[in-house]
């Protein structure tokens, strides 16, 4: 089964109302207007593609270890997902994808990470709860979600709804902008470009990992030349 399938699949049953979620079809709806009023914002189509420079940055690990992005370009080509949190079972669905695909990765050379704004105990649960073998960093208020493009604010009735779900994103962030970045995912070459950029406002749409293996070759085939 493919990862889309599989996200296709739990949203089939959370929007059906069926245990353990159990949600009615109040807040469904909700959620629908949020992505239909972020899709039509265009802010996806504002956020860094293939060809663009991708800024440096350094982002601590859950264990407080500053990672660089200039120092893993320097060993290779990078992936870069950004995701919105381990309260997000969808972002946890692609963590595990992308988990499964890091062998291949590795294989052509690459290194992958993945970002979100949440605080570092949050991302140690990421790392355990999907088993992760890549770093996870934290990105506090979604500064460098902010320079790529996909840092939005939420909504004031959405902000409202995730209160009333107890979904509370300053205690998981740290923050209280209340703002998220729009799933991502890039990958970037070793002189800093983009090679790949897949952003979807829909935070219940994810590429597949495999995907991103064509620019990945070519970037590989790149580095031996």
């Amino acid at each position: 089964m493919s990862l889309q399938e599989k996200l296709d699949a739990f949203k089939a049953d959370f929007q059906a109302g069926k245990p353990p979620y159990n949600v009615p079809r109040s807040v469904i709806e909700t959620m629908h207007r949020a992505t239909a009023e972020l899709i039509a914002s265009g802010a996806a189509g504002r956020a860094l593609k293939a060809g663009d420079k991708a800024p440096a940055f350094t982002l601590n690990d859950p264990d407080g270890k500053a990672v660089s992005s200039t120092a893993l370009l320097a060993e290779g080509p990078l992936v870069v997902s950004f995701y919105r949190g381990v309260w997000c079972p969808y972002c946890n669905m692609e963590l595990q994808a992308l988990q499964a695909a890091l062998p291949t990765f590795q294989s052509l050379g690459a290194n992958l990470l993945a970002i979100s704004p949440q605080t570092a105990p949050n991302s140690r649960k990421s790392v355990r709860q999907n088993a992760l073998d890549f770093p996870i960093l934290s990105d506090p208020r979604n500064d460098v979600a902010a320079a790529f493009g996909l840092r939005f604010e939420l909504p004031d009735y959405l902000v409202e709804l995730y209160k009333g779900l107890k979904n509370d994103l300053p205690a998981f962030n740290g923050d209280p902008s209340w703002t998220l970045p729009m799933p991502a995912r890039f990958v970037i070459g070793q002189d800093g470009t983009i090679l790949y950029a897949e952003v979807n406002p829909d935070y219940t749409r994810r590429p597949e990992p495999e995907d991103m293996l064509p620019a990945l070759r070519s970037a590989s085939r790149s580095a031996v030349v």
